[in-house]
């Protein structure tokens, strides 16, 4: 069976509700000319053209098209015959789809040649707050302009990782509020943000803590308890930052990792840990309280932490993260953050000292030593 592959044209003239194929204007022509010097007459191209594209397809499709008989005029095959009736069936079966992807798609790229409107690339670990931002942003501002965001979910790490290597122009990860010298959060992070290089813009600041199935019949109060038998708990992947948080608290209070059941099962996302224990497949899991409550899990928190945003210095004067940065100042945008459970507005499109966010960060020199 032969595979059917798709493609569309971009012109300034507008295009109809077909898929085109050339292979069936040449049999069309054939058909409806009764010669091949004649067909390729009617679509202006040289016989030596049509004739050659018809070999070939012939050896594409490992059956004849024309049946070229000496002394008559050239007919279609059965074959080409069959091809044109299915190609005319497809058309008439799939015009009503056909018109809405191509609308579509007229819809999609008409932003590329609106000048008012700004694409922005992000990877980012997941937040609920980026999803509400990415519908917010979506609106028509007061000055016309548009933001369109375009963000893929993905750890900390590898959202910081895929900002080094041009593959997005914003990421997005998170930190505890006042991330200790010499700790994990450090270790995983310094070695990829470079002061004069990167630029953090706030976003948020969002509670991160323990979700439970409704009532908390396990009696969870804090992560000592993953430690007790029989408690199924569901981890987050490496890479993450909420992974990084969680390994980063258990050091702090001295709970070995191992001892904990379920340490090695894992979930790509705040809102999948949540589901997990939905399911009742867990008992608790670490992760962001609008995540437990939008599927009506209880929840213990744990502490505060800042969700920032991170661009390259080159890109902060850009018009797509001016764009941004206006909307996440915005008094709507602030307004609309307060409302999802556990977030607070905290230097909301800000650009920020990473000396003073991430205070692992000494710029001060020292001076040279008196010989």
């Amino acid at each position: 069976m032969h595979k059917i592959g798709l493609s569309y044209s971009l012109d300034a003239q507008g295009g109809t509700g077909e898929i085109h194929n050339p292979l069936m204007s040449l049999l069309q022509a054939v058909r409806s000319s009764g010669s091949i010097s004649a067909g390729a007459q009617a679509l202006g191209l040289s016989y030596r053209h049509v004739w050659g594209e018809l070999k070939r397809w012939e050896q594409e499709l490992g059956h004849p098209l024309v049946l070229w008989e000496k002394g008559k005029s050239a007919r279609l095959s059965p074959f080409g015959d069959k091809l044109l009736w299915s190609e005319r069936q497809a058309q008439a079966r799939l015009a009503p789809q056909i018109e809405a992807l191509r609308a579509d798609l007229e819809r999609v790229f008409a932003v590329a040649f609106d000048d008012s409107a700004h694409v922005l690339t992000f990877y980012a670990s997941h937040d609920d707050a980026l999803v509400a931002l990415r519908g917010e942003a979506g609106r028509v501002g007061a000055d016309g302009d548009r933001l369109h965001l375009d963000i893929r979910f993905t750890g900390s790490v590898d959202a910081i990782q895929a900002l080094n290597e041009g593959r997005c122009i914003m990421a997005g990860f998170h930190t505890p509020d006042v991330p200790g010298v010499g700790s994990l959060t450090q270790k995983t992070y310094q070695p990829l943000l470079q002061p004069g290089q990167h630029k953090l813009i706030g976003f948020a600041r969002r509670t991160q803590g323990l979700m439970v199935a409704p009532g908390n019949p396990r009696h969870v109060a804090g992560l000592a308890d993953l430690l007790r038998p029989g408690l199924r708990f569901v981890n987050r992947e490496r890479g993450t930052g909420t992974r990084v948080l969680l390994e980063e608290l258990l050091a702090r209070d001295g709970i070995p990792p191992e001892q904990i059941r379920g340490w090695h099962d894992t979930e790509p996302s705040h809102a999948a840990v949540a589901q997990t224990i939905a399911a009742g497949l867990a008992d608790a899991g670490l992760g962001i309280e609008a995540a437990a409550r939008a599927r009506g899990l209880d929840f213990v928190p744990l502490m505060e932490e800042d969700y920032r945003l991170v661009c390259l210095k080159s890109a902060l004067d850009t018009p797509a993260v001016l764009a941004l940065r206006a909307l996440l100042q915005s008094e709507a945008w602030q307004q609309a953050l307060a409302t999802l459970p556990g977030y607070r507005p905290v230097d909301c499109g800000r650009v920020l000292s990473m000396s003073r966010v991430l205070p692992w960060w000494n710029f001060s020199r020292r001076k040279p030593a008196h010989r």
